[in-house]
């Protein structure tokens, strides 16, 4: 059974950071591409950052510089280590894999960021 768990959400002043976790189990990880997405109240998902299965990571404008992805092919984990937070970062993230040799897409719960003072 596939599963992907987010963790390491909660609430962050401006400025500040935060570190998310996605924990899967039940497929190859080191094999899938892997994404973090986020969705805000009102607004569409949108990609924020990914990582491919050899590790070259892309970034949306918004979070260059800002935020970075990352992969532990021997936890199953995927990372996004966000520093500098700004209000407009408040959003419920969600973690997907990839597979499109497979047509294979799975997505986890989201964990809710908030950004305020």
């Amino acid at each position: 059974q596939v599963q992907l768990v987010e963790s390491g959400g909660g609430l962050v002043q401006p400025g500040g950071s935060l570190r998310l976790s996605c924990t899967t189990s039940g497929f190859t990880f080191s094999t899938y591409a892997m994404d973090w997405y986020r969705q805000a109240p009102g607004k569409q998902r949108e990609l924020v950052a990914g990582i491919t299965s050899s590790g070259s990571a892309n970034y949306a404008d918004s979070v260059k510089g800002r935020f970075t992805i990352s992969r532990d092919n021997f936890k199953n984990t995927l990372y996004l280590q966000m520093n500098s937070l700004k209000p407009e970062d408040t959003a419920v993230y969600y973690c997907k894999a990839s597979r499109k040799v497979y047509g294979a897409n799975y997505w986890g719960q989201g964990t809710q960021v908030t950004v305020s003072s």
